[in-house]
């Protein structure tokens, strides 16, 4: 038979939870949850025995319902997401005004990218507690929330206050943001991101926080491969440890491709990937992680920020890093890419590289895009592509049966006159009445003779009247492979060297803008795009 609570045990208790909360002071996380946990397990054993005084029950409650919520936040400063919040909803159920759980509950889902639902817990805790103080301290996180949520809807987004003052800090705080899009089957590989509207160049497509990232400092040299191998070891350990304790993340990643069998997976739904989404129901967070497939997942889908179809925002641009993220992880290659990334801090930011029109496959260059398909079919074999796109299936048939090209290359590598070269390369075309999008495959795939004649001042006195102006080049090459930061440097530089303004200067700074919308996107007004153009010039 049940006995009452003898005053040694209320004691104990009172011991027990000083202990955890002296423990979750001193930030001490993992030993705080632990007490939490003994003295949680018997608050409620204790709730289950009856006791003559109904305030015992009472008091036994506000006790029960502070240490969910004090471990919920020790939880959560471990990432334990949703075991965090498991606990919450339990002390919410206790008390469903509980101010303290509103508000840990509110910050978790905050950091989950939640921004509706943390709306409505920080709303409750306001209005539950309006004639206390603690209003004010609320009215932050309900304005973060509302912007939040607004931009997660609308897309719209503006980094100029950030990159005109030198990128301070740590990268902002990016609102989550899935545009008009869809995975279906591809064409290029197994599955793909579509659009679903027509998109135009520089629009946004996609804000994506990392599941997991690991960078290097650089200092002005390439990696090691015993450093590499150090940062793909420390990467993998953040991918478990995440994929452990969120089990929406780890259903998600095993939707991704291991490089097999890719016509055989299945598509999933887009809406899976937004993070208001919770995810199946799945309270066993201990389920063992197959390593071998998850190994395999991150060596498919991984992502550097040195790829050339990438820019990275920072203040030293001397870091290289690694990360996985989920939805881009289902873009395919091409050779004609039609977006770029952009990394702010974790986030990785994809916009439109050109024009696209709805039911087009979203696609990263994987590839150096503005290289000769010789070597693209080389790095290729390294990447186990095999690009199928019409770019490739025209260079393929036409380039091989033209000795003119191999002269052409045969010359690059003899260092032959460029302007000459690319004055060949062009008479070449008009015999052969290469027209349109063909046109723009060769200048693309030829395009180091291109900048190197365009950046000589020796050489375009000598050819400059009888190769095509550096505009009609750089129309050519970006209809087919979208925007690209090498072809933007080489415009700008032309600009700067006919004195910017002058003669004519606004249209052509305006051409510039346009083809740096394609290469940053519409995240910056033009006075930042100004800046950013800057450092595109500076760079090497």
């Amino acid at each position: 038979m049940a006995t009452t609570t003898t005053s040694e045990e209320e004691e104990y208790m009172q011991n027990l939870r000083s202990k955890a909360t002296e423990l979750f002071i001193r930030e001490e996380w993992t030993n705080a949850i632990e007490t939490y946990s003994h003295f949680i397990t018997l608050c409620t054993h204790h709730l289950s025995v009856p006791h003559p005084n109904p305030l015992h029950h009472q008091k036994l409650h506000k006790s029960l319902c502070i240490s969910l919520c004090n471990r919920a936040e020790a939880k959560s400063k471990l990432r334990e997401f949703n075991s965090a919040l498991e606990d919450c909803d339990h002390a919410l159920q206790i008390d469903a005004t509980h101010f303290k759980s509103l508000v840990c509950k509110g910050k978790i889902l905050l950091c989950l990218n939640r921004y509706s639902m943390a709306l409505n817990c920080f709303k409750t805790a306001m209005l539950g507690n309006q004639a206390s103080g603690n209003c004010e301290m609320l009215v932050g996180f309900v304005e973060k929330c509302k912007k939040f949520e607004f931009l997660s809807r609308s897309g719209t987004m503006d980094l100029s206050d950030w990159v005109l003052n030198g990128f301070p800090g740590k990268a902002p705080e990016l609102a989550e943001f899935i545009g008009a899009v869809e995975i279906r089957k591809s064409e290029i590989s197994g599955r793909g991101v579509f659009t679903t509207k027509n998109v135009d160049a520089g629009s946004l497509i996609l804000v994506t926080k990392a599941v997991a990232m690991e960078r290097s400092i650089l200092g002005g040299k390439d990696l090691s491969e015993d450093t590499q191998l150090v940062m793909w070891k420390n990467f993998i350990d953040k991918v478990v440890d995440f994929v452990k304790k969120c089990h929406k993340t780890r259903n998600l990643i095993g939707k991704l491709s291991i490089g097999e069998n890719e016509d055989e997976l299945d598509v999933p739904d887009v809406d899976l990937f937004r993070p208001e989404n919770v995810g199946e129901v799945n309270s066993n967070e201990d389920v063992e992680i197959d390593m071998v497939k998850l190994l395999a997942i991150l060596d498919v889908n991984s992502l550097t920020e040195d790829a050339v179809s990438a820019n990275v925002l920072r203040k030293n641009n001397d870091c290289y890093g690694v990360g996985l993220w989920l939805l881009p992880s289902f873009v395919n290659h091409s050779c004609c890419p039609n977006a770029r990334r952009l990394h702010v801090g974790d986030y990785l930011i994809v916009h439109a590289s050109r024009d696209l029109k709805a039911g087009e496959e979203i696609t990263f260059a994987y590839l150096d895009p503005l290289s000769p398909l010789n070597k693209r079919k080389e790095l290729s074999v390294t990447w186990g592509i095999l690009c199928k796109c019409k770019r490739c299936k025209f260079e393929g048939e036409f380039l091989l049966s033209k000795q003119e090209v191999k002269e052409i290359e045969i010359g690059i590598e003899r260092g032959m006159d460029v302007g000459g070269l690319v004055y060949k390369l062009e008479e070449q075309m008009k015999r052969w009445k290469v027209r349109g999008k063909e046109k723009g495959y060769l200048r693309a795939s030829f395009w180091s003779l291109y900048s190197e004649a365009y950046g000589s001042e020796r050489c375009m006195k000598r050819w400059g009247r009888r190769i095509p102006a550096l505009d009609a080049v750089v129309d050519s090459i970006t209809d087919v492979v979208g925007g690209d930061h090498r072809v933007l440097k080489i415009l700008m530089e032309e600009l700067k060297r006919k004195g910017g303004g002058s003669g004519g200067g606004n249209l052509e700074m305006e051409k510039v803008f346009k083809l740096a919308r394609e290469v940053y996107g519409k995240v910056v007004k033009k006075q930042a795009m100004r800046t950013l153009l800057e450092l595109c010039i500076a760079a090497e």
